[in-house]
């Protein structure tokens, strides 16, 4: 696979508006780790390569199990979740697969006891922000394998 497209060089001030929603989820109440396993789960249904690999990077680099992650794909049948995180990821399923049902009633119904408002509407800007990158990264070819994560200290405790 080559790269098409070099967003940072052709359409920098695009791309920095994209950095400036990472820079906000960044700060926002949301866990960390929560954010990165959002972003995973919407990068394995979206099918982006480069995604997969940076947030399963980022992952392992703030302290996540190989278990959780590879088990990620059927986290509703595996007992490694918690029910916030279990709460966060059938979200991200119905924003990133919005024609299945319009991210249906009954899902934000069972996700709003998890949640703030806040921190709902937080949650919804990361799942559009990863899908939005997914398929810049995707229609640019942009080629896994090379995404190292910043250097971090350990701060995911296992549930």
């Amino acid at each position: 696979m080559e790269a098409r497209i070099n967003y940072a060089k052709v359409a920098p001030g695009m791309y920095h508006a994209m950095l400036a929603l990472e820079k906000y989820l960044h700060d926002c109440n949301i866990e960390q780790p929560l954010l990165h396993l959002v972003k995973l789960r919407a990068s394995q249904i979206n099918g982006c390569a480069f995604c997969l690999d940076m947030h399963w990077k980022d992952l392992r680099a703030i302290g996540e199990t190989e278990q959780r992650l590879y088990s990620l794909d059927a986290w509703r049948e595996c007992p490694f979740y918690t029910d916030r995180e279990r709460a966060a990821l059938e979200w991200t399923e119905a924003v990133t697969r919005i024609t299945d049902g319009h991210a249906a009633d009954r899902v934000y119904e069972s996700v709003k006891p998890h949640f703030t408002e806040k921190e709902l509407a937080d949650l919804t800007f990361a799942i559009t922000t990863i899908n939005a990158w997914n398929r810049l990264s995707i229609a640019a070819r942009t080629v896994p394998g090379t995404y190292q994560p910043p250097a971090k200290t350990a701060t995911h405790v296992q549930p």
